[in-house]
């Protein structure tokens, strides 16, 4: 049995972002350490990503569910000996399904190597996930981060993020080029202040609020 893995980091990244940012400092500090889990199988990875697009978690672990007891073990082969029809069944759409049967015909023929993003650097591997059909920007952004544990990523197109920093530093709203100082401020380290921006928009610090949403009401 596989141990479970989680994202390394330590007092190094820790020192860095509080000598970067106060108000960053007082969050980890609020915080704590975090651990978030690793998928360390690249096929796997993928293809709950697709599945997991547009619907709760709730629901990504059922289908997820059905999936993995289904095949047993997700793999190209697996998929491709299921085919489309029997993804469905297990409660993704056809599109979906689709995507997933894509993919694995494309590492089943090597026509996409998983092993090379591993030597590719973060905008290389995001080009040839994004490449994929069913894989956005976002979607790579998170195989990197949670798949292949680069240190540096900090995701413009993930709401809960947009939400943290809006949280943290009082705005409003975040567009890019204000986005872009604080990616910038954090690199080389920006998965860690991921790790606490999520921790933040999902509520580990109940005081703290989102200035959109009383702005939101404010119009209302």
């Amino acid at each position: 049995m596989s141990r479970t893995k989680f994202f390394r980091y330590g007092e190094k990244e820790i020192a860095y972002l509080k000598s970067r940012d106060k108000r960053l400092a007082a969050i980890i500090d609020a915080v704590g350490p975090i651990r978030r889990q690793l998928d360390t199988d690249l096929f796997s990875a993928v293809v709950r990503h697709i599945v997991g697009q547009q619907i709760s978690n709730k629901a990504l672990a059922a289908v997820w569910g059905r999936l993995s007891s289904g095949l047993g073990t997700v793999d190209a082969a697996a998929v491709l000996d299921a085919g489309e029809e029997k993804l469905h069944s297990f409660g993704m759409s056809f599109r979906k399904a689709a995507y997933i049967t894509d993919f694995a015909r494309k590492v089943g023929s090597g026509d996409f190597r998983l092993a090379a993003l591993k030597k590719m650097n973060d905008t290389e591997a995001i080009a040839a996930l994004s490449s994929l059909s069913g894989v956005g920007v976002w979607t790579a952004e998170m195989i990197l981060l949670f798949c292949l544990e680069r240190p540096d990523i900090l995701s413009f197109g993930d709401l809960a993020i947009q939400r943290g920093l809006r949280m943290v530093y009082r705005h409003r709203e975040i567009p890019r080029e204000r986005f872009e100082r604080y990616r910038r401020r954090f690199s080389p380290h920006c998965s860690v202040a991921s790790l606490y921006l999520w921790a933040v928009s999902g509520g580990a610090l109940p005081d703290m609020t989102d200035p959109a949403e009383k702005n939101r009401s404010k119009k209302s």
